[in-house]
């Protein structure tokens, strides 16, 4: 009965030094949401493991584009790394953007659009129609909800285009480009900088007379309600961020080198100390 005694004792001291730590001390994880293309891939495991390094829990957390402004603003993910505004994300951070706070624009001068390999002899949206049977009648996009899909949706209705639109996802849309690329296929999907098919291949965006895809934009992360109370240096932190596109690039080529997303943003991080260093300061 003694022992028995003590046992409970010491497992009430274990209970109550546990439920009287401070919220901060216990809760230590923060939870990403994370789209699968290539930079918000590569930003991703870029601040996991920067995190990690200064004593916090990251899960990472693979969503389609609209569960990731759900789950932010739901409170279920702690930050979404990728919000382009003002334009092509505007209908979803219209849809839920009263529940999450937007953050600091880590990347300036995005753009997208419709693209070409340079050998097709075409320059415009508007020569799309009469070019139908040279493409197949078909424009690859990408992963179902994003907002490059719904704008592509438009263009085709803008510009009269008989063609099939093909939702796939960034790999599987690469592929078809790459193999087209190859074979010197015409070929038209759905693409944005900064992004490394770029640098791998020679491509150019049609032209958009009618502006569907807009002006371009600028890259910004969201976080959700409360974000700033419970973590507020990984706040200052992060809005600290900012890269050129000679900085993601890098950093997104050198992921796709290692291919391993955790080993090369590991990589990159030690070949770029001195710019991350300042992030933290």
């Amino acid at each position: 009965m003694r022992l028995k005694g003590i046992i409970a004792i010491v497992a009430m001291a274990f209970v109550l030094s546990v439920f009287s730590q401070p919220a901060a001390a216990k809760e230590k994880t923060l939870r990403f949401g994370v789209n699968n293309w290539a930079e918000n891939v590569a930003v991703s495991n870029m601040w996991k493991i920067l995190l990690e390094e200064r004593g916090y829990d990251v899960e990472l957390t693979q969503v389609g584009n609209g569960v990731m402004y759900g789950g932010v603003a739901s409170g279920s993910l702690d930050i979404g790394l990728e919000v382009w505004l003002p334009n092509s994300d505007k209908p979803m951070v219209d849809r839920f953007g009263k529940d999450f706070d937007i953050q600091s624009a880590w990347y300036k001068g995005a753009s997208l659009g419709l693209v070409v390999p340079s050998y097709v002899e075409i320059d415009s949206l508007a020569e799309l129609s009469d070019n139908a049977e040279m493409f197949e009648k078909e424009i690859i996009g990408i992963d179902s909800g994003s907002s490059l899909n719904e704008m592509t949706r438009e263009a085709v209705d803008a510009y009269g285009l008989e063609y099939e639109f093909v939702e796939s996802s960034e790999p599987a849309m690469l592929g078809v480009l790459d193999a087209a690329y190859k074979a010197k296929k015409p070929v038209v999907v759905t693409l944005w900088n900064p992004h490394f098919a770029f640098a791998e291949y020679d491509l150019k965006y049609l032209e958009d007379p009618k502006n569907v895809y807009g002006d371009g934009d600028d890259i910004f992360f969201i976080t959700r309600k409360g974000f700033e109370e419970d973590f507020g240096e990984v706040l200052k932190w992060m809005n600290n961020w900012f890269m050129t596109d000679a900085t993601l690039g890098e950093l997104i080529g050198t992921i796709k080198r290692a291919d391993d997303p955790e080993e090369g943003a590991a990589k990159w991080i030690d070949a770029n100390r001195e710019l991350v260093d300042s992030w933290f300061e």
